[in-house]
Order: structure tokens, then sequence, then C-alpha cells
């Protein structure tokens, strides 16, 4: 998208608008709009505020950073998002629970962080130093506002409403953002190409509806097991191997060197330690549960 021109302003913006009547019409189907708002209603300030960096401080500095560095920069940095959902472990515990950051993934993280590194080494040397400054930071804000955002409305939501409809609701809070970015938009760059406004509505479809309910709706599963919120989190390396794919398919960008391969094979090897991880924790609970049923027998 950055490379068909366009402001970073409009990929961003547009993506949430088009996102809001294609879920009002697929909640609305179901007949769960109602209780939506009027969870909003009692709850309005956390609403905007963990909507706004859910959503609006996840994406827009993603578009930002997109303009300073190409897609794999992007991509790749973005991978912080791992170990940053494991950091805020302690920051959102909820009270006379107590809750730790798992230190066992957080490793498996660096493994796939270094497996990125090392995938990427070879264009890091030839990318500006200011154009990585203003990559990475706002891709450090993207990283944690992602989990941070979705976490606290999970809390907040506590099981109330569906995947589906915390989205929804999630869209609709932080639209105020989304509008006077909109109005920026317009007043420094004008209105959106009809390239755009297409491109940003298949983003819309495949990104935001389609791989945010996938993505939602597996932390909702896990939101009370670290380890395995952790593992969930880290399903998202695998974007950098999709982009690098795509940038040899559709961008005929040149073919990685060996670096490159070991880096990817870094990143699968810390994909497959925390899903085995976190299916070796659920058979000792499952072990031990049956072991303290067999004795009360």
């Amino acid at each position: 998208m950055e490379l068909d021109g366009g402001s970073w302003v409009w990929s961003a913006s547009l993506r949430f608008l088009f996102m809001l009547p294609m879920l009002l019409v697929i909640v609305g189907y179901q007949r769960n709009v109602k209780p939506v708002f009027q969870h909003i209603w009692r709850h309005p300030v956390p609403w905007l505020l963990w909507s706004t960096v859910g959503f609006g401080l996840f994406y827009a500095p993603l578009t930002f950073a997109s303009i300073y560095g190409p897609g794999w920069l992007v991509a790749a940095t973005f991978q912080l998002t791992i170990i940053a959902g494991s950091l805020l472990v302690p920051f959102l515990s909820k009270e006379k629970v107590k809750q730790t950051i798992p230190i066992q993934q957080i490793l498996i993280s660096l493994i796939i962080l270094f497996g990125i590194f090392v995938m990427q080494l070879e264009h890091a040397t030839v990318v500006p130093f200011k154009s990585v400054l203003l990559c990475v930071i706002p891709l450090i804000v993207s990283a944690f506002s992602y989990p941070l955002g979705n976490r606290k409305m999970m809390q907040l939501v506590d099981g109330e409403l569906n995947t589906f409809q915390r989205i929804l609701g999630m869209t609709i809070a932080s639209m105020p953002f989304w509008f006077i970015l909109s109005i920026y938009g317009m007043i420094s760059h004008g209105l959106p190409s009809s390239g755009q406004m297409l491109q940003t509505f298949i983003v819309a479809v495949s990104s935001g509806i389609i791989a945010t309910v996938l993505f939602f709706y597996a932390t909702e599963l896990v939101q009370h097991d670290n380890q395995k919120l952790a593992a969930v989190e880290a399903t998202q390396s695998g974007e950098v191997i999709f982009t690098l794919l795509g940038e040899l398919v559709f961008l005929h960008a040149p073919l990685p060197q060996v670096f490159s391969f070991v880096g990817i094979l870094l990143v699968v090897i810390g994909m497959i330690l925390h899903s085995v991880i976190s299916a070796l924790e659920k058979r000792k609970k499952v072990v031990a549960y049956q072991n303290v049923s067999g004795s009360g027998d």
C-alpha cells in the first residue's frame, strides 16, 4: 500500500471505517448489537481508552512506520509484541490474583526474536539510521499497545460479550480517534484515491475481520493462562515469513541468503517450542488433577 502511494493516515483510518459497517452486519445478523452498546454505556471511559490503545495506538503507528521502512523491517520489529505481552502481565493483574511474568515463554520468544534479527541482518546494513529510528520507535508503541488494549478489554468484558461483539465495541469506541485522524488526513493530504480505498477494504476484510476475530478468539480461550497466552501471541511471528514470501512473489525481491533461512528456521523452532511447552503444561495439570481426584476417592 505504501509503495502505491497515498497517505499513511488513510491506510490506517479507512481500515476501521470499513470494518464498522461489516461488523454491524455480522453482529446484527446474530441479533447481538444491543448488548454491545449497553456495555459501552455502562463503562464509557474504559471502552474509549483501551479501544483507542488497542486499535488506534496499535495500527496508526504501524502504518506510519511503513513510510520509513520496508515490509520486512516493519514485520520484524513488530515482533517485539511477543515479549511485550508477557512483560505486561504484572501490570494487568487483578486484585487478590497473583500473576507473574512467564519467564519460560519469554526465553522461547527471544529465540524467535533472535531468528528475526538474523533473518534481517543482511537487509539492516543498508537501511539509513534515520529511517530505522522513525520506523522502530512507532513500532515499539504499536507492539505494546496491541496486547495491552486487547488484554484490558478482555478484563473489562469478562465474558459478557463474544469475540465479534468485543471487536465491534472496540471499533465503535475507537471511532473518535479515527475521525480525528481522518480530518487531519483530509486537511494535509486530501481525499484517498480509489486504489487506496480498494486496498484498505481488502485489509479490512482479511486482517480487520478474519484475522482479528481469530486472534482475539484464541486469546480469549487462554486469557487466564499466561503461558498459553504468550504462545498464542507468539504465532504472530509467522507474519515475518509470509512477508518475505510475499515480497519474493509479488514485489520480486531478491532471494534471501543463508542467514535469512537460518533465521526462518529459528522462528519456526520457537513457535514449535511454544506449542510443545503449552501442551506439556496442560498435560501436567491434567495428571495432577487426576492424581488429586484419585487420592480423594
